[in-house]
């Protein structure tokens, strides 16, 4: 199956943002893939307000999502903010203060309608997702084409265990979507949990995350996630089968669970793990 990595910079207009998404759904239909993964945060990027702009799955902007999926005939996994359950959709007469909102990935497209919501909040680095967001409780996989694909979202790459978990729910590759926080060491650190977390399950890792704004004269300010581009496609068995730079753009690859079948031949740690 062919893949595609959409490295895009969201912004504030959701509109807009959708029309970023048809673009680079197009282009990877004509590349020949039957799945497009967008990145953490495609509705709205953060640094912006998300109370006001979360949705339902059911809501406009996930339904032109899907549209999008029906017409280009491709999947498409995007990021999305719906409202958490202290909160109500956008729109509410009765305010916004105290509401949260979940953060979410949209799986949609032919044969394809699932969702997770991110489970582990990026609590760290002088930003409090979970002042804002409340979260997921289960991991969630979903088959396309043969292979089943895990969903994953930025800092849950530091947790090898949702990553078994989608695993061990038959998981033959696993999508990051991500908005990864700038400062020393982080691209590297992206690229090695991607790694790791391959070779942790045997699978492959699709980690897509938002472009860096400076690479379009975006100019962001504080300490929201605004990404560091460096998406890429990881080998069963650890390798980066290819990765963008930090700039907008469309990464292609070709998935075979053959291969992964071979890794976990060769490296059986799903089968020879051991609970404490």
């Amino acid at each position: 199956m062919r893949v595609a990595l959409a490295q895009v910079v969201t912004g504030r207009d959701i509109s807009g943002n959708l029309d970023i998404v048809e673009k680079f759904a197009r282009k990877a239909k004509e590349g020949g893939a039957e799945l497009v993964v967008f990145p953490e945060a495609t509705m709205r990027a953060f640094g912006n307000s998300l109370i006001d702009i979360a949705e339902p799955l059911d809501g406009p902007w996930a339904t032109r999502l899907r549209s999008i999926a029906r017409k280009r005939d491709i999947v498409i996994v995007a990021g999305m903010f719906t409202p958490g359950e202290s909160g109500d959709a956008a729109g509410s007469d009765s305010g916004n203060r105290g509401r949260k909102v979940r953060n979410t990935l949209l799986a949609t497209g032919p044969g394809v309608d699932a969702s997770y919501d991110k489970i582990h909040l990026f609590d760290a680095f002088g930003f409090a997702e979970s002042d804002t967001v409340d979260a997921g409780t289960r991991p969630v996989t979903f088959e396309l084409g043969g292979i089943s694909f895990g969903l994953a979202t930025c800092y849950d790459i530091r947790f090898p265990a949702l990553f078994t978990a989608n695993a061990d729910l038959g998981a033959e590759a696993n999508i990051v979507c991500a908005s990864w926080g700038a400062g020393p060491g982080k691209v590297d650190q992206w690229r090695l949990l991607a790694r790791a977390r391959a070779v942790d399950t045997t699978t492959y890792v699709l980690a897509c995350g938002q472009a860096d704004p400076a690479t379009e004269g975006v100019e962001t300010k504080g300490s929201a996630p605004t990404g560091v581009g460096h998406s890429a496609v990881v080998s069963p068995l650890g390798e980066v089968l290819d990765e963008l730079d930090a700039g907008t753009g469309l990464l292609f690859a070709d998935l075979d669970p053959a291969v992964v079948k071979e890794a976990r031949t060769k490296l059986p740690v799903l089968a020879n793990r051991r609970t404490f």
